[in-house]
């Protein structure tokens, strides 16, 4: 054998073997799992051990060299692919790998491609050849399973060049060295397949960025620590949180821009951002810095799902007048925070819809019996023009995803039916505006007497604080007092009592509002009094002003199913 090739086998020997040495660790018992372990349990053993050795916890070179481990044995155990290699080879690559042969450390060496048959070579100190020169050297046998005879060389037909293809996946070239690679391309060692989607300014700009998602991104460089420990737990986040949020992540080297953008400035480890909707026409990117753990991660992600959704009390509810041109929809049920599928929805639909939502305690509540819904959980809608609509009832949720694009359509679908409504209104009246609005009185003193006196059985008086409070109760007033229940305003109603319908300006009169609360529902914007001034008694709603809840709470008046209060003193406007 040429000396030469002889004592470049050695070198090389010598190089693999230190170079495996830090990969020669069994996955197995690395992650303390069994060879049989699913994915779930190979997944949660690596979350503890990487928690418990992480280079930013332990700052000790032996926690740092078994944190690599830890990361070394999961990127081959969570590929089945390099799982299904290390099992039947031994590497996770499929290819061949050194192990101790008999002896314990006086024994030898033997490279071994997992078969019986298959190449292989050993070599023992205690194999001595002269090799033609002067002075001892070890000898070493080695066969790679072909026929000897067959030809060309000692290494029974496989040249050198075919021995380091096997190892590295392409053949000797000029200028390759068993130590600083082939001159031609290799795959990175610790490199592979992401689990979840690659950012680009491209992608962002079309599927993130003004969508109303919230986003889980992981940040990195190819150098940064720790990428594939946060990796591997916003994968698994995300399909906790499916549906409600999305993740993916950013190579702020190839993708220097965004992240500049985004003011993401590179680190030596890698970060985890919460890209989320604080504000309606803003979106904002909140660092993770808990601990690394999947569970204190989904709480992450949960703590920043939008908040659109306003709580409300059902027993009174005062839906803001700044939304009116939007329908409203309000979920019910028994959960005592705003529940996650309610939150993302509020996200998705921030600018189309006006969210709310409220703890009940069960059917029975007679609140809950009146919006007419007959099983929790249930959503509420009411068009623009204040008419409502139960969308659902006895919501059931198997997953997260499949609740989430169930109510998005059931949303969709209430949209179009508010735009019809809309469309309909508009072509009644071009302008936009209610003509029946501008046809109540504005009760004053010049005209207490004649609205309001001792002669009008019943007075039904709509109290504003805001121009905007002021449209919508001249809106439905006007529209109420038409129906069958009074056919005219200021007249007799089908049950023969008189009724009179006038607005009073709260910011103006609140000695008159004084004379029936002490405090002069000073925290409401708008709400209803029936007011009956020969018997000076009278009663408040101030529940949402619809057509359909003023025209029933005016009927229970009218049928005496509301009980009256006496005034503190008889009501004098100035």
């Amino acid at each position: 054998m040429n000396f030469r090739y002889f004592l470049f086998v050695i070198l090389f020997v010598s190089f693999f073997s230190y170079s495996l040495q830090a990969k020669s660790a069994d996955p197995y018992k690395v992650l303390g799992v069994e060879r049989d372990a699913n994915q779930r349990q190979i997944q949660k053993a690596f979350h503890k051990l990487s928690l418990k050795y992480h280079p930013d916890k332990n700052k000790n070179k032996g926690a740092q060299e078994k944190f690599a481990e830890i990361n070394n044995a999961y990127e081959i155990l969570s590929d089945e692919e390099k799982r299904k290699n290390y099992d039947m080879y031994g590497d996770e690559t499929g290819r061949p790998r050194f192990e101790a042969g008999p002896g314990g450390p006086g024994g030898y060496s033997h490279f071994s491609g997992g078969h019986p048959g298959n190449s292989h070579f050993n070599f023992r100190p205690d194999e001595f050849q002269r090799m033609g020169r002067q002075g001892n050297s070890k000898s070493f046998s080695f066969s790679f399973g072909g026929n000897p005879s067959g030809g060309g060389n000692s290494f029974g037909g496989v040249g050198m060049e075919d021995m380091f293809s096997n190892l590295f996946g392409g053949g000797a070239k000029e200028g390759w060295n068993p130590f600083g690679g082939s001159a031609g391309s290799r795959s990175k060692s610790g490199t592979s397949s992401r689990s979840i989607p690659t950012i680009s300014s491209k992608s962002f700009k079309n599927e993130i960025a003004e969508k109303g998602v919230t986003w889980l991104i992981l940040s990195y460089t190819p150098t940064s620590k720790g990428h594939h420990v946060l990796e591997s737990m916003i994968g698994e986040v995300g399909s906790l949180l499916e549906g409600a949020i999305k993740v993916g992540s950013i190579n702020c080297q190839d993708e220097k821009s965004l992240c500049k953008e985004l003011g993401i400035t590179p680190s030596h480890s890698a970060r985890v951002f919460a890209y989320t909707y604080e504000a309606i026409d803003k979106a904002s990117l909140t660092e993770y810095n808990g601990d690394m753990d999947s569970r204190s991660l989904k709480v992450f992600c949960q703590n920043h799902l939008p908040r659109f959704s306003k709580r409300v009390d059902l027993s009174r509810i005062d839906f803001p007048s700044s939304t009116e041109n939007l329908p409203r929809v309000m979920l019910l049920s028994n959960k005592k925070d705003t529940p996650v599928i309610w939150r993302a929805l509020s996200g998705l639909y921030r600018k189309r819809f006006t969210f709310y939502d409220v703890e009940v305690g069960g059917i029975s509540d007679p609140a809950v019996k009146k919006l007419g819904v007959d099983a929790l959980p249930a959503v509420v809608g009411w068009l623009s023009n204040g008419e409502k609509h139960v969308l659902k009832t006895g919501i059931t949720v198997k997953k997260l995803k499949s609740a989430v694009d169930e109510l998005s359509l059931l949303l969709d679908s209430f949209e179009k039916k508010n735009k019809k409504a809309s469309s309909a209104r508009q072509g009644k009246n071009p302008q936009g505006n209610d003509s029946e609005g501008k046809q109540l009185p504005l009760l004053m003193a010049s005209n207490l007497g004649s609205l309001c006196g001792d002669n009008t059985p019943l007075c039904i008086i709509g109290v504003f604080r805001s121009s905007k409070a002021r449209e919508k109760l001249e809106s439905v007033l006007s529209n109420v007092s038409k129906k069958s229940l009074m056919r005219q305003q200021n007249q007799i109603s089908s049950s023969g009592v008189s009724i009179s319908y006038a607005l009073l300006d709260a910011n103006k009169q609140a000695s008159f509002l004084n004379s029936f609360d002490k405090k002069g529902f000073k925290s409401m914007d708008k709400f209803l009094v029936a007011y009956k001034p020969k018997k000076q008694k009278f009663a408040a709603f101030t529940n949402e002003i619809t057509m359909e809840e003023v025209e029933r709470f005016i009927g229970s008046v009218l049928n005496g199913d509301v009980n009256f209060s006496k005034t503190l003193q008889k009501p004098v406007l100035k």
